[in-house]
This record gives C-alpha cells, sequence and structure tokens, in this order.
C-alpha cells in the first residue's frame, strides 16, 4: 500500500471548495496520503461518477466532487482531494447510466452506493441495531505494528483446526471474559485453545454484516442473520465485533487478536463469502455492487433477473475478470494486512461457475488463486457444494492447492458410528484419508490433489446439530426459527441413543458420552485435516436446533458451564489430540499407500477384521481394525521415539461385545491398551499392565487404541508424548 508520505504534488483544479488532481487509478479504494486522499472506483456501464462526503450520521452529504473527464482513464475514476481530515467524514459514491433491467442494468443517479473496497463501514457499530440509512465508509488509517513475525509455515495436515463464531463463543455469560462476543473475549480465550490443543481456529464471517437485514420476532424473540453470511463490505472487518470505539482504524482489535493467536502458535482461517452478497434478488436493496455493475458482478437470467445458485438471492458472477480482480485484491489484502493464514470459502463451486451458470473445467479464478504469490502460502479449503446441487467433493478443480471439507467423511463416518448397516468399508477408506477422493489410489483420476493436505474432515460444523446433540436427538428441532421446523438439513444421521433430548436416565447419558468420544477419537485417528466445532470438546447443547444462523441467544451462544460438567471430556479430547499429535503417521502429508513399499515387514496402513489381514466385507460388518506402522513417518519429523511405533485401533458398533484378532507384532513385542471408550468416567491413557497378543474383545459401540511395545516395557505408555507434543509444536 502507497505510504502516506509519498505523495508531494500538487492539485489542478478545484471541486465543491476542494483542491483535487487526478489519482492513483491503480489504487482501489479510499488510501489516505500525506495531504490527502485518493479515492477510486470503476463501472463499466456508467456513464458519470461523483464522490459523495458525509458527517458521521448524516444523510445528506456536505460536499459532492463530480470525477471530471481528467480523473477517469478506461472504465477507473480516480482523484486526489486534499485538505480532508479524514476522521472528519464518511464518503460514498453516486453512478449514472442507463436503465434498462431487462439487460440488468440498473443505474440510478439518486442511489447512494458503498465503496466495494471501503476498509471500513459506517453505521454497524451496535449489533442489533437495524441500520435503515444508505452505507457510508470510512478512510482507515492502518499504522498495526506486525513486527518481524514470519508467515507460518505449518503444513495443513498438521493443524488441529477449531471452527467457531466470534460472537457466539463468548457472549453467554457464563463465557467468564471482559468483552463478550468479541475479538477482545476471543483473545481471552486463547490459552484455553492452547491448553486443549488447537493450532487452527477457523472464524465464522467476520466481513462486515447486516445481522438485523432479515430479523424477525418470532415468540418475543428478536431473531437476527448472527452468522454473516450476508456480506455488506469484503474488505472491513465487522465493527460490532470490537470492544472499542475504532474510529479511522478499524480493524485493529482484529490485527491484535491475529497477532497474539500466532504468538501461541495458532493460525486463523478467515470463512469468507464471495457466492453473493447482501443485495439480494430483484425485490433486495441496492448497497454496492447493483449501482455500480449490476450485470458484470452478478449471474443473470437471459431476461435480468438472478441466477440463485447460492440460496440466498443472488449469484456473484466469480469468473468475470471484474469480479477476479476484486476477489483477488480482497484475499490478498488480508493476507498482506492481517497477516491471515488461510480461507475457508462458502459454497466453493460457486467460484467455478462460468457466467451462465454452467461449470466449468478450469476456472479462471481459481486457476488464479491458486498460482499467485502472496497467496502461495496460505491455505484454500473449499466448501465444495453449492445450493444448485452442485457437489464437487473429491472433484473440486485442485490445481495442488485447494483442499475441500470432506462432506462424504462426515456422512460416512456417521452412519458406521450409529450403527447402519453397508458402512464398515466406506469408514475404511474416510479414517485412512481418502484415498479413493484424494490421489493415492486413483492417481489417473486424482492427480492435481495435494495428498492428506487436501481432506478437511469433520463431524459437525456449525450447519447441523452440534456433537452432543448428534447423540441426543433422532430429529431436528428448529421450531424457534419460525419456519415450522421446515429449515435445516434432514439427513442427520444422527441418534439419540434411546430418548429424544434431555434426560436424567444414567443408561443414556453414559451412552452418550461414549458416542461423543467415539466420533472425537475417530476423527482424531484419521488421516487427514480434523476440524472441531466450538464447544463439542465439552457437550455444548442447541436444544436440537441444527441450523442456529437467527438464534442469537442462548440457543446459539457456547454455554461454558458444560465445561465444569463434563470436563472428563475435556480431557479426554485434550489427550486425544495430543497423542495424535506425537505420532507423526497419524497426520502424514503424503496418502498411505496400504504396502511395505519400505521393505520394513508391515504395509504402512493396513486393515483388519474378526480375521487378522482381512476385512469383512459384508454388509452387516460393523467391525473395523487399523493398524498403523510408524517407520513411514521417519521423513515426517525427526521424532525417533515415535518411528518405530505400532498403532492399533479397534472399532466395533455392534451393540454387543465383538473380539478382533491381533496381528502379531515383531518377536518380542505385546500389544498394550491405552484408551477404551467403553469404560465410562477413565480418561484417553490408561497405562495398563495387560498384554495382548493373538486377540481383543471390544464392548459394543467403542473404540480402543493399542500401542506395539516391548514385552519387558513397564514403563507409562503415554509419557513420551508430552515430550513429543512440545517438540513437535517448536
Amino acid at each position: 500500500m502507497l505510504s502516506e508520505n509519498t505523495l508531494t504534488s500538487r492539485p489542478t483544479d478545484i471541486i465543491a471548495g476542494f483542491p483535487v488532481r487526478p489519482g492513483f487509478f491503480e489504487l482501489n479504494g479510499a488510501t489516505p496520503l500525506s495531504n490527502g486522499v485518493n479515492f477510486t472506483t470503476h463501472t463499466r456501464h456508467g456513464t458519470s461518477c461523483e464522490l459523495l462526503l458525509f458527517h458521521s450520521g448524516e444523510e445528506e452529504p456536505f460536499a459532492v466532487l463530480p470525477f471530471p473527464n481528467a480523473c477517469r482513464i478506461g472504465d477507473v475514476y480516480s482523484m486526489i482531494v486534499y485538505g480532508l481530515n479524514i476522521e472528519e467524514f464518511e464518503y460514498a459514491y453516486r453512478v449514472d447510466g442507463p436503465y434498462r433491467p431487462e439487460k440488468g442494468l440498473l443505474f440510478d443517479k439518486n442511489n447512494i452506493l458503498l465503496d466495494p473496497y471501503a476498509k471500513a463501514v459506517a453505521g454497524q457499530r451496535t449489533w442489533g441495531i437495524r441500520w435503515d440509512h444508505n452505507y457510508h465508509a470510512r478512510v482507515v488509517r492502518d499504522r498495526f505494528d506486525w513486527g518481524d513475525t514470519p508467515q507460518s509455515k505449518k503444513e495443513l495436515c498438521d493443524l488441529i483446526i477449531y471452527e467457531l463464531h466470534v460472537r457466539d463463543f463468548t457472549h453467554h455469560p457464563s463465557s467468564g471474559v471482559k468483552h463478550r462476543g468479541t475479538f477482545s473475549g476471543l483473545m481471552e480465550k486463547i490459552p484455553y485453545l492452547k491448553e486443549l490443543g488447537i493450532n487452527a481456529v477457523e472464524l465464522m464471517p467476520i466481513f462486515e454484516f447486516d445481522e438485523t437485514m432479515n430479523s424477525r420476532t418470532v415468540d418475543d424473540k428478536q431473531l437476527l442473520e448472527c452468522w454473516g453470511y450476508n456480506t455488506v463490505g469484503f474488505f472491513a472487518p465487522n465493527s460490532s465485533y470490537a470492544a472499542a470505539n475504532e474510529h479511522n482504524q478499524e480493524g485493529t482489535e482484529l490485527k491484535t487478536l491475529i497477532r497474539e493467536l500466532h504468538a501461541n502458535g495458532i493460525e486463523v482461517i478467515l470463512d469468507v463469502v464471495f457466492n453473493h452478497t447482501a443485495e439480494g434478488n430483484e425485490k433486495g436493496k441496492t448497497i454496492s455492487f447493483k449501482g455500480l455493475d449490476n450485470n458484470i458482478y452478478y449471474m443473470l437470467t437471459p431476461d435480468g433477473n438472478y441466477y440463485n445458485f447460492s440460496g440466498c438471492g443472488n449469484t456473484l458472477n466469480c469468473n468475470h475478470p471484474v469480479v477476479q480482480q476484486l476477489i483477488l485484491e480482497c484475499l490478498r489484502y488480508w493476507t498482506i494486512n492481517y497477516r491471515v493464514d488461510g480461507f475457508r470459502f462458502d459454497l466453493a463451486s460457486i467460484l467455478g461457475r462460468n457466467e451462465d451458470g454452467s461449470p466449468m473445467n478450469n476456472p479462471p479464478l481459481l486457476r488464479t488463486l491458486a498460482n499467485d504469490p502472496i497467496l502461495s502460502n496460505v491455505k484454500l479449503i473449499a466448501e465444495a457444494w453449492d445450493a444448485g446441487g452442485l457437489y464437487q467433493v473429491g472433484s473440486f478443480p485442485a490445481s495442488g492447492r485447494w483442499a475441500e471439507w470432506n462432506g462424504r467423511y462426515r456422512d460416512a463416518l456417521r452412519s458406521f458410528l450409529k450403527g447402519d448397516c453397508w458402512h464398515a468399508w466406506d469408514a475404511a477408506w474416510s479414517i485412512s484419508g481418502s484415498g479413493d477422493l484424494y490421489g493415492g489410489f486413483y492417481d489417473h483420476n486424482h492427480s492435481n490433489y495435494a495428498g492428506y493436505n487436501s481432506c478437511v474432515n469433520f463431524l459437525t460444523c456449525h450447519d447441523g446439530f452440534t456433537l452432543y446433540d448428534l447423540y441426543s436427538y433422532n430429529e431436528k428441532h428448529n421450531e424457534a426459527n419460525g419456519w415450522n421446523n421446515t429449515d435445516g438439513a434432514d439427513d442427520n444421521r444422527s441418534w439419540n441413543c434411546g430418548v429424544e433430548g434431555p434426560t436424567r436416565k444414567v443408561s443414556v447419558r453414559q451412552m452418550r458420552e461414549r458416542q461423543i468420544k467415539n466420533a472425537f477419537l475417530m476423527m482424531l485417528l484419521s488421516q487427514g485435516v480434523p476440524m472441531i466445532y466450538h464447544g463439542d470438546e465439552f457437550g455444548n447443547s442447541q436444544s436440537g436446533n441444527n441450523n442456529a444462523y437467527c438464534q442469537d441467544n442462548a440457543t446459539g451462544w457456547t454455554d461454558w458451564k458444560g465445561l465444569s460438567r463434563n470436563q472428563g471430556l475435556r480431557e479426554f479430547v485434550k489427550d486425544a489430540i495430543a497423542f495424535r499429535k506425537a505420532h507423526p503417521v497419524l497426520h502424514m502429508p503424503v496418502e498411505l499407500k496400504g504396502v511395505d513399499y519400505l521393505t520394513k515387514g508391515f504395509p504402512d496402513v493396513s486393515l483388519h477384521g474378526e480375521r487378522a489381514w482381512y476385512l469383512s466385507y459384508e454388509n452387516t460388518s460393523r467391525l473395523l481394525g487399523m493398524m498403523y506402522y510408524g517407520a513411514y513417518a521417519r521423513e515426517k519429523e525427526d521424532l525417533e521415539a515415535a518411528e518405530d511405533d505400532f498403532i492399533y485401533i479397534g472399532y466395533n458398533f455392534h451393540w454387543e461385545n465383538r473380539s478382533l484378532a491381533l496381528p502379531n507384532l515383531p518377536e518380542g513385542m505385546c500389544w498394550k491398551k491405552i484408551a477404551d471408550t467403553s469404560l465410562y468416567g477413565t480418561g484417553f491413557c490408561l497405562e495398563e499392565e495387560e498384554e495382548y497378543k493373538k486377540s481383543i474383545e471390544i464392548g459394543p459401540r467403542a473404540i480402543v487404541v493399542l500401542l506395539g511395545r516391548q514385552e519387558a516395557e513397564k514403563d507409562a505408555i503415554m509419557a513420551p508424548v508430552a515430550a513429543l507434543q512440545d517438540h513437535h509444536e517448536a
């Protein structure tokens, strides 16, 4: 970005009493200079453009500055206005041009338009207060000092991602933070995240949005669009998430948060929404893009209406060169100015649609983002589907760079955990890294994927049940949303363990805890990248609501009282995370092959059933054994203590005990059990003395973890975990 002290030029004209001159046409948005402000915007079909200056909170401009011809090159208008104090004004634009709705042209010289490149949006400071006026922008002066902290080099497969909503995470009174529901409140929880073992947070949308846009009252409760998926400004952080008033220095609190997260070894991934905007369909309001170039920024039908592949009224025309430029500049801005480590793209399949809505084989936007030099070390994660029915899990145009939310993993393993038929083999594929989707087994079909750096595994996320509710409800209970329980997913693959909703029945409560432990253990011992939804580690509930997008209340807020009630569950998750980090073979950057390609006497991964080395294909099988040989991770880390690990995981989702025959270990070694989810009230590490050689019996709906050890070894099995974890984090 241009320095404030760079420019010493003189004005060439006076407009509305302000000295002006042609500006820096390549600098989109408003840029403060030492002696003025550079304003740049563009419109393809507009015929003229005006800059409007407002006093804070006022609707009528105190100055209107038409861009003269000298301040226009091509479609770009750029003008330096001298003598402006950025603390004393807000700004917007008016653009004139043809009004031909059937052609997608919606120009109206009376519309006040927000700068698409605005670094701060005025009027959104107070959460929940409807903003019925036009949007204005403020000029931001960036004086934040990042120091010399280098960009993170963590591999994606080494991350433990924790998805959270900034407001929901700490707004409940039980959170115990000073600044609830803010960036500062989240910063107070960094010690908690670090202790849990989290090394990446994925923040649900923090770009400026209007939570009141579709507000409703249901049962005397105000419902808001609180998740943030209707973007107003792509370059501006949500000002209501800041505890302090950051007038003209918006983003400082967020930058401080990111710097502190980085200082504690935690990367930051932003959930970004480039598939639609808050302007809605034909009945929606004009905020920015509709008035600048409606038929460029949005996909339109031949009669000028909006394609709705987003399910939110409109669809961004992502592969138009102008929109490509906007998205690229936006991601570069957040990478450079906020030091963001990655982006998760909401409904990312839209990013691969052509201007007529058809899917493209090699979308230019995805290729551009994959090869941009500024973004070369940034994680790119796709939600590889959209509301138009385009489902691309395993077929997203990856370019060797893109990862995906693995929706098939979620569905297959929810079914396996539930005990449904036909899912043992699907589970084996998914747990071992979904090699059929991301390479390793079918290279001819998926050679563009980056191994396990391509696969983000999750069982829950913001969309759907929490993990506690997944095992407390057979049906969704979204009545409080006001849509007669018609919203939200119907295919949940959930199981209430015998009682719908809250219960005092001890056996049901214990089974629910077992299933939650099963889910966590399965995910954390799977190849790929695990993603945890906030609060799942201590059994947070949304009372069966699987679409809490509008519940800015106790339903949607994380209830931290659950942490004290379920401390044992949280400790189990913490230990399981530490175990994963301590064993590199559990988070490999390249695909496991299932063969002994190093002639070590054992394959890198192998599948087992009631018979060793044999997995049953029968539809009634709910039994799976997997063995990892740690020697294959020797090139990943210099963790000698983990090189020769044999790890065996037995999964039994029958409703009765089952026996698994164990693979023979090298001479002098035996199996020792270190985890068993069927044992209520125990942690992850059992430190058992019992030795297993031939077989092991697994309780109903349970997972066991065994390590291969020397028979004479009597030390605590988990003793090296802490040291290995420290080494790994360093």
